[in-house]
């Protein structure tokens, strides 16, 4: 489900922050874009881990297992599992 739609472009979002971050692009609030695929942050710290898609660093590593991930988030989900 997708009930949060973009007036401006049509796009829809699952969550509400979602579609709050998404609005600052109409409002030209994010002066930081990717050079891959052109999308855009408001944040320079987003646009780096955003970044990490593209060159595939995994930066975060699993003490336990040493598995490793492109963002502190999915580590620490990870972790829930040991």
């Amino acid at each position: 489900k997708r009930p949060y739609k973009c007036g401006e472009c049509g796009q829809s979002f699952s969550w509400r922050s979602n579609l709050i971050r998404h609005l600052e692009i109409h409002r030209g609030e994010c002066s930081y874009e990717c050079l891959e695929c052109g999308k855009s942050f408001s944040k320079k710290s987003s646009l780096m881990h955003h970044q990490a898609i593209h060159t595939g660093e995994q930066p975060y590593e699993c003490l336990e297992c040493g598995k490793s991930f492109s963002k502190n988030s999915c580590l620490t989900q990870h972790q829930k599992i040991h």
